[in-house]
C-alpha cells in the first residue's frame, strides 16, 4: 500500500491556555499506564471536496483542544504535563488504494500505516500527546486515524474526545463540559512511587496476529436470547469468544492449563463520587478471572464468572479507598511468579458502544468501522 504525505501542520488550541493551567499532573493510574500509543481509525466515504474536508476538520480540532489543552502540551516528567500550547500534528496523505480492500482484508502492518507516526516516532521524536494522519482513498473515501499517548489518557477518555471533537465539527457547543474535562484526579489517586510496580510487556518474539470478525445485531440478539438472564452485548460476545478459545485449549494434552481473562473495567462510574466521565486520564483497573480448560465452557457459566468478576472489581475500589490505591494496582509479574497455577492470558475490551457515542459525524458523512489498535513498542 503506498501512501504519500501530502502536507503536516501544527493545531493549535483556538484560545491559549491560562498561566494558572500550564501543568497538568499525572496521577498514579496515569504513570502506572505503559508509556505507549494506541489509535482509533475511523472510515469514511465522502463525496466532499478535500479542501473543505481538510479546513473544517482543523478548524473544529483547534476548537475542541481548547477545552482538551493536555493533549497539544507534551509530557515533562514523570509527574506533569506541560500545556503550553505546543499544539497537535496533523498529517494529510494519499493512499494509492481502494479504501474497501482495507476493510476486508484488514492487517495491523496496513492499519499501521494510517498511524501519524511510529511508536518510536509518536513518543520520542514527536514527543506527543495526540497526533491526526486523514488519509484520502482513490475511491474518495477518507480515513482519519487519531493517536493517544497513553499515560494522558484512556481509550474511554479517547472515545470522549472524539465524540466531542465530532460535536463541535457539527456546529455543536463544549461549554457545558469546560469543568468536566480536565479534572485533577491526583485528588483520588494520588501520585505514588510506583517504581516498584510491573509494568508486563508483551514477548517481543510474540507474533500479531490479527482476526476481523463481524457480527449482526440480530445474531447478538439470539445469542443473548440463546444464553439467558439478559447479558449485555459484551457479555454475551465474550461468553462466545472465550468460550470457543476454551474448547480450543480444551484439545490440549495438558489438564492443569487455565485460560484466564483480562479484562479492563472503566472505574469512572463506579467510584463514589463517580468522576465526570469525559475526563481526561487514566481510570482503569484490570479484572482477571481463569477457567479450567478441562470443565466444559458454558455460556450462562462464563457470564455469571464475569458479574462475579465485576463484584469482586466493586470490592477492589472498596479497598483502594481504605489501604491507598497503590496496593490496589495489580503487579502482572506476581501473576506470572505465581508457579502454582498454569495460566495462559486473554484480553477482552469492551468496545460495544463505542460507535454509538461517536455517531456523530465530523465529515458529514456515512459512518463506516471503526478499529482500534494498540501495540507495544518492542
Amino acid at each position: 500500500m503506498e501512501i504519500s504525505i501530502i502536507c503536516s501542520k501544527i493545531i493549535k488550541p483556538s484560545s491559549s491556555t491560562p498561566e494558572h493551567l500550564r501543568s497538568y499532573k499525572l496521577s498514579a493510574m496515569d504513570r502506572f499506564a505503559l508509556d505507549t500509543s494506541f489509535s482509533l481509525v475511523f472510515f469514511y466515504s465522502s463525496e466532499g471536496a478535500r479542501k473543505n474536508i481538510s479546513d473544517h476538520l482543523k478548524k473544529s480540532l483547534s476548537e475542541t483542544l481548547t477545552y482538551y489543552y493536555p493533549l497539544a502540551g507534551r509530557v515533562k516528567d514523570e509527574f506533569s504535563v506541560d500545556c503550553d500550547d505546543y499544539g497537535v500534528t496533523v498529517i494529510e496523505a494519499n493512499v494509492a488504494c481502494e479504501m474497501s480492500e482495507l476493510i476486508k482484508q484488514p492487517k495491523i502492518e496496513l492499519l499501521e500505516q494510517l498511524r501519524p507516526f511510529n511508536e518510536e516516532e509518536m513518543l520520542t521524536t514527536a514527543q506527543a500527546n495526540m497526533a491526526v494522519k486523514v488519509n484520502y482513498f482513490d475511491c474518495g473515501g477518507v480515513a482519519i486515524c487519531v493517536s493517544f499517548r497513553h499515560v494522558v489518557v484512556d481509550a474511554s477518555a479517547a472515545a470522549y474526545f472524539v465524540r466531542n471533537w465530532a460535536k463541535v465539527a457539527s456546529g455543536g457547543s463544549l461549554i457545558d463540559i469546560k469543568d468536566h474535562v480536565v479534572f485533577d484526579c491526583t485528588s483520588i489517586f494520588p501520585s505514588q512511587d510506583v517504581s516498584s510496580l510491573s509494568k508486563s510487556k508483551p514477548d517481543a518474539n510474540d507474533e500479531d496476529i490479527t482476526k476481523w470478525f463481524v457480527f449482526e445485531n440480530s445474531n447478538i440478539a439470539v445469542l443473548q436470547e440463546k444464553i439467558g438472564n439478559r447479558p449485555t452485548r459484551f457479555e454475551a460476545l465474550l461468553a462466545l469468544l472465550w468460550g470457543a478459545m476454551i474448547d480450543a485449549y480444551a484439545k490440549e494434552d495438558d489438564p492443569t492449563v487455565q485460560l484466564g481473562a483480562l479484562i479492563p473495567v472503566n472505574l469512572r462510574r463506579k467510584l463514589n463520587p463517580p468522576l465526570p466521565e469525559q475526563c481526561i486520564g487514566n481510570a482503569v483497573t484490570i479484572g482477571m478471572t481463569a477457567w479450567p480448560t478441562k470443565e466444559r465452557a458454558e455460556y450462562n457459566k462464563i457470564v455469571f464468572k464475569f458479574r462475579e468478576l465485576m463484584s469482586m472489581v466493586d470490592e477492589y475500589i472498596k479497598n483502594g479507598f481504605r489501604n491507598g490505591w497503590k496496593t490496589c494496582i495489580i503487579d502482572h509479574a506476581a501473576m506470572d511468579r505465581n508457579s502454582a497455577m498454569k495460566v495462559d492470558i486473554s484480553e477482552f475490551d469492551g468496545k460495544c458502544n463505542l460507535k454509538n457515542s461517536l455517531i456523530s459525524s465530523i465529515l458529514w458523512s456515512e459512518y463506516l468501522i471503526t478499529k482500534m489498535f494498540l501495540k507495544i513498542a518492542k
